[in-house]
């Protein structure tokens, strides 16, 4: 089923999950073990990255062994990267012969020795282009990516949220954010993106924190802050892994609660293709169901 229709036809949040392609036989099977364990919680789709290190053709293969294995919506990552447009449309032919109904439209990154994005000879720049590709050409429902905190190269929030609304005019339908850890961003970035008249539903995107180091890292990279209480408690927890994870399941809870309280349309979970911390999270919530709270 295609993603905007989910939305539209839920009667409370969707769940999702997000997993990357792993590039080692034991990745592999670390995946597909992630991917069996968090098939109890029944997500609305999961979606599959792709990477630097790996190939459009990888996340096809992924995606397909998921939707087949599984039975699980799955979404591809596309990217424009590394590809011109017939390329492009070869690959998009392959997911819809192969039954695919959504696929989530990126620029992708730089390469990892360039500072900044290579357009590939013959191939698009942006995003946007890729989505309006997909939209005019395909029966794929575009899915597109946003910034809470704004996009790292970004000159500024409002240049952000015009590019962000050039996505939408050109056929996004549904919007996952990027990470975040302060709520009061993402409301902030919905109530600014309403006003601007983007009117698609805006999934937040959760990351339970595993590690202190490798979340430091990612937020560097992505743009996101930590807020300093956050911070604190963190760093008082020192290289205690178990106490870092426990605390990364209980701030990450009552994000989700608080977000799903004021009424988020769903949850998107960066899994870093592990099963505890999400299923801990989801269960707890799926108990709790503070997405009530918004219906009173």
């Amino acid at each position: 089923m295609r993603i905007d229709t989910m939305f539209a036809r839920r009667s409370g949040p969707l769940f999702s999950f997000e997993f990357f392609p792993p590039v080692t036989e034991a990745g592999e099977r670390n995946l597909f073990s992630a991917v069996a364990a968090l098939r109890e919680l029944e997500p609305s789709f999961v979606s599959v990255t792709k990477t630097g290190a790996t190939t459009q053709q990888r996340t096809i293969e992924l995606v397909s062994r998921i939707r087949d294995e599984h039975e699980i919506e799955a979404m591809a990552h596309f990217t424009c990267g590394g590809a011109d447009i017939a390329e492009l449309r070869a690959c998009l032919d392959q997911l819809c012969d192969a039954g695919f109904e959504n696929v989530l439209t990126l620029r992708g990154d730089p390469p990892r020795d360039a500072d900044a994005f290579v357009v590939t000879e013959g191939g698009l720049r942006y995003a946007s282009e890729l989505t309006a590709l997909v939209s005019a050409e395909y029966p794929l429902c575009p899915v597109a990516a946003c910034h809470p905190e704004t996009h790292p190269e970004a000159q500024d929030a409002e240049s952000d949220l015009r590019h962000l609304k050039v996505k939408v005019e050109a056929g996004a339908r549904v919007l996952i954010s990027n990470l975040f850890f302060d709520n009061a961003a993402y409301f902030a970035f919905v109530e600014r993106a309403r006003a601007a008249g983007i009117d698609v539903p805006i999934v937040p995107g959760i990351m339970p924190i595993g590690s202190a180091e490798q979340i430091k890292r990612f937020t560097s990279i992505c743009g996101a802050t930590i807020p300093a209480p956050l911070l604190r408690a963190l760093d008082a927890r020192g290289d205690d892994s178990e106490a870092v994870a426990d605390l990364g399941v209980a701030y990450a809870t009552l994000q989700c609660a608080e977000l799903l309280a004021a009424g988020a349309p769903g949850i998107h979970f960066y899994t870093l293709n592990r099963s505890p911390a999400t299923r801990a999270i989801l269960s707890a919530l799926r108990l709790t169901r503070p997405w009530e709270a918004a219906q009173r």
